[in-house]
C-alpha cells in the first residue's frame, strides 16, 4: 500500500505564523524562519519516493498559495478544515486512500527523511507511533490504519503545553500498541531556535 506522509501547513503569511517566535525575534525573522523551514521540508520529503506527501493547510481558502505550488501538485492540497487541532489532525488519517499515514508539523527544521522513514518502520509492528518532542509536545503522529483510529484519540488534548503528548497517549484504548520515533523539536520561541542551533553545530541534531 502506498505510504501517506501528511504535512500539517500554515500558509506563510506575514504576521500569521510563529507569533511567539516573533515576539523575541520579530515578526519579519519570524515569516522568513518559518517559510523556509516549511519550503524545505516540502522540498526534501517529496523528493523521496518512498511515500506520497500531502498538504493539509490553513486558511483553507490558501490551498492555491504558492509557497507549496511548485513542490506538491494541487490535488494533494488539502484544507485542514473546521474544528480544534484535534479535530483538524484526525482528517488526513479518515479522508485518505488505503495506507499507513504519518503526519508532521510544518516547522520542525531538524527532520529528514530517515526519521519519517523510521516512523513507517514502526507502524510495520505498531498501529500507532509517536514522535516525541523535549518540550512534552509531539512532532509526529502515524497511523498504521489497518483499524479504525481509537474514538478520541486526539480529544482533550492539552495542546501546546507540556501535557500533549502524554494526554494523548492516555487517550490509547488497550490492546492497542504505539512506538515511539526520534525526538525533535519544533521551534516556537528565540530559545528554541538558540538551542537547535546549537545542537547543530554540535552534531547533535
Amino acid at each position: 500500500m502506498t505510504r501517506h506522509l501528511v504535512i500539517l501547513a500554515r500558509a506563510p503569511q506575514f504576521g500569521r505564523v510563529k507569533k511567539r517566535l516573533a515576539r523575541d525575534i520579530g515578526m519579519q525573522a519570524a515569516t522568513h524562519f518559518y517559510r523556509a523551514t516549511l519550503l524545505g521540508q516540502i522540498g526534501r520529503m517529496s523528493r523521496d519516493p518512498r511515500w506520497t506527501v500531502w498538504l493539509f493547510v490553513t486558511p483553507d481558502n490558501e490551498t492555491g498559495h504558492p509557497a507549496w505550488r511548485s513542490s506538491v501538485p494541487s490535488w494533494r492540497v488539502r484544507p485542514q478544515g473546521r474544528g480544534d487541532l484535534g479535530r483538524r489532525m484526525l482528517v488526513p488519517f479518515e479522508t485518505l486512500p488505503p495506507g499507513p499515514v504519518v503526519l508532521v508539523g510544518s516547522d520542525i527544521p531538524g527532520m529528514r527523511p530517515s526519521h519519517i522513514a523510521a516512523a513507517f518502520r514502526l507502524l510495520g509492528r505498531h498501529d500507532l507511533v509517536f514522535g516525541p518532542a523535549r518540550d512534552g509536545g509531539f512532532w509526529l503522529i502515524g497511523a498504521r490504519r489497518t483499524k479504525p483510529m481509537p474514538r478520541g484519540l486526539l480529544s482533550g488534548v492539552r495542546w501546546s503545553t507540556a501535557h500533549a503528548l502524554a494526554d494523548t497517549r492516555a487517550n490509547i484504548p488497550g490492546p492497542g500498541s504505539a512506538g515511539q520515533a526520534d525526538i525533535l523539536d519544533d521551534i516556537d520561541t528565540a530559545d528554541d531556535l538558540r538551542h537547535f542551533q546549537a545542537r547543530c553545530s554540535s552534531g547533535t541534531n
